[in-house]
């Protein structure tokens, strides 16, 4: 029979600690990267998650600055990559001519212009997938893995790629439906009705040829679907606001009522007449309100921005913000008694809706496609109702607060549960 061949004992000259409590501090998550895209209802969302999860104190913040300005409008249907490539070619064409022009018409005596590349309007470091795998890999004894999390279509290609270059330190969590390739990421959040295609009614809404084009594959069990967008007005964002504008909000006659303005976008398109439906129900409205509090947004045209400044901005119970001074946002959220938000924005209305406050919208039947998928769910839990102008202000009604983000973190811990880390909130 052969021999069973025992283990060695422990020396007695022990030196260090097993491997196993050497190494153990590698498992746990004590630092993450946030790879916006300049759009703060994307941006605001990681932040909602980092902050969900404990690690505010410890995460490091890079962006994805896709080119602006002129024909850069006309480019934004392509990544990103290919985009900033065809505006680096246009800029050097451009250098390249006016160069030329100057040395042919200018004077010898003349000195020759230093063409400077275009300067960046951010502080924020540009997102470089190598970089940001190096991090990772950088201290990991001591650190651990690094939770890596991106919001918006322009931040995939990057969150894909650090993955691939340092699968086994990071965690990537991508943000809003990337709809190709999921399996690059080890988890994707995104709104349910991103996945409106995938139901009879949404399938029905466009024609065939493009259904394949526009369908994600099915949400697996590294997708979360969330009811709204995350967000970043969570509860010690909005007790730190309700302080900070406490003088100035605190004092107003109740209830307060919170207008939050969006813009048109290509799923809920709309003119002057949304803005005159609108001040047509606030003037109606205006007698159940002790205060009205106006905000736009940068997306509100221009008209209508004139055109309810025009018609509100010397009513007495009304203010309207000039988009000067500290953005009220957060302490609006904080100390409103109800709210009226048009119908674009999911962003605000998923702020307002996890606040278990009133919230009126105005506009949905003109949102389309998954919008229209989004505003049906709300109404179905009886969060929303739709703002007529007959409502009475000061009687409340309330609902189960949205609470995407902590559900999101639960499942995100969970995840890292099974990679064998956990998330500390030191």
């Amino acid at each position: 029979m052969r021999a069973i061949k025992l283990p060695e004992p422990p020396s007695s000259n022990v030196t260090s600690m097993p491997e196993i409590f050497d190494r153990g501090i590698t498992c746990v998550v004590r630092r993450a990267v946030v790879i916006g895209n300049g759009a703060p209802g994307a941006e605001h969302q990681c932040i909602g998650l980092i902050n969900a999860l404990g690690l505010a104190e410890n995460f490091s913040f890079y962006r994805v600055n896709r080119p602006k300005g002129g024909y850069n409008r006309w480019l934004r249907w392509l990544p990103v990559i290919v985009h900033k490539k065809i505006d680096n070619f246009i800029q050097y064409v451009q250098n390249d001519l006016k160069y030329r022009l100057w040395t042919h018409f200018a004077r010898s005596t003349e000195a020759v212009p230093v063409l400077k590349e275009r300067e960046s309007l951010s502080f924020v470091p540009e997102a470089d997938a190598r970089k940001i795998a190096a991090l990772a890999r950088q201290d990991i004894e001591r650190e651990g893995p690094l939770l890596v999390i991106a919001s918006g279509r322009d931040t995939a290609y990057i969150a894909a790629a650090v993955k691939r270059l340092a699968s086994q330190d990071t965690f990537v969590i991508q943000i809003q439906l990337p709809r190709r390739r999921l399996d690059q990421y080890d988890m994707i959040i995104t709104p349910q009705h991103d996945y409106h295609a995938l139901t009879p009614a949404g399938s029905q809404e466009v024609p065939q040829f493009l259904l394949k084009w526009i369908t994600p594959p099915p949400p697996d069990k590294h997708v979360v679907l969330t009811t709204g967008a995350l967000h970043h007005a969570d509860t010690v964002m909005l007790r730190i606001a309700a302080a900070r504008w406490h003088d100035e909000l605190a004092p107003l006659p109740k209830p307060l009522l919170v207008v939050n303005i969006g813009g048109p976008t290509r799923h809920c398109k709309y003119g002057n007449e949304l803005a005159f439906e609108l001040v047509s129900a606030l003037k109606m409205v205006s007698a159940t309100c002790g205060s009205i509090r106006i905000s736009f947004s940068q997306r509100t045209p221009r008209k209508m921005v004139d055109y309810i400044r025009s018609e509100l901005g010397s009513h007495s119970n009304a203010y309207i913000w000039d988009g000067q001074g500290p953005n009220p946002h957060l302490g609006h959220l904080a100390w409103a008694d109800a709210f009226v938000i048009t119908a674009d924005s999911i962003s605000m209305l998923s702020e307002a809706c996890s606040t278990g406050k009133p919230v009126y919208v105005i506009g949905a039947e003109k949102c389309k496609w998954k919008f229209a998928a989004f505003h049906k769910n709300l109404r179905l839990r009886g969060v929303v109702r739709s703002f007529t102008g007959a409502e009475d202000i000061g009687e409340s009604w309330s609902y189960p607060p949205l609470n995407d983000n902590a559900q999101a973190a639960a499942r995100v811990q969970q995840a890292i549960a099974e990679h064998g880390w956990s998330i500390s909130k030191s």
